[in-house]
């Protein structure tokens, strides 16, 4: 049976490989949850380890949620990489093959600026810190290995929503065609154990 979990889910974990198990973790409690099928946990991934064993899941999604993990903080004179120690944590949690799916803002575009939560922007080469041949996060601790599916810039709404309808399929094509509605960045990667 195919586990999926979804980062920083909201209310709504997304599973975007069709497995048979979701799981979601969110830094806020969400009693609103009511699909059977759903597992969810609270969890602060920016200071907390993702609540699961190792090689636990089979596929693991991050949507809009990169963005706000810091890449560095300070304390009491300690340093330490939250974004790298997440990356670590989604790699150790995927099982051999596993696929990470995230998707986005990418730096300099707007979308990646307008929310003041946003704390970590994600460049066009971000992922070659986590991803053979280069995986330049090594210096920092990182100790995954993650080859490359696909990393492409997109437009999130015709990326995530695939709309239906001629009227809405229409619309989707031309932004997906239209240059500056490409304010996103997808990662698909697989994990390599």
């Amino acid at each position: 049976m195919k586990k999926h979990i979804d980062l920083g889910c909201g209310s709504s974990p997304r599973n975007p490989f069709g497995a048979e198990k979701v799981y979601g973790i969110d830094i806020v409690k969400r009693d609103d949850l009511v699909e059977d099928n759903i597992f969810f946990e609270k969890s602060n991934l920016i200071l907390e380890s993702i609540p699961y064993e190792n090689n636990t899941f089979d596929s693991v999604s991050a949507y809009d949620f990169f963005e706000h993990i810091p890449r560095v903080v300070v304390n009491n004179n300690e340093t330490f990489f939250p974004f790298i120690n997440l990356m670590n944590e989604i790699y150790r949690v995927l099982k051999h093959g596993g696929e990470l799916y995230a998707i986005t803002p990418i730096f300099p575009k707007e979308s990646a600026f307008v929310d003041p939560t946003h704390v970590n922007f994600i460049s066009k080469n971000t992922y070659k810190y986590f991803c053979e041949p280069d995986l330049w996060a090594k210096m920092y601790g990182y100790n995954g290995r993650f080859e490359i599916i696909r990393v492409q810039i997109v437009n999130f709404d015709y990326e995530v929503n695939q709309k239906i309808g001629l009227k809405k399929t229409l619309r989707s094509l031309l932004n997906f065609i239209n240059p500056k509605r490409k304010q996103h960045i997808v990662w698909h990667l697989k994990a390599i154990k």
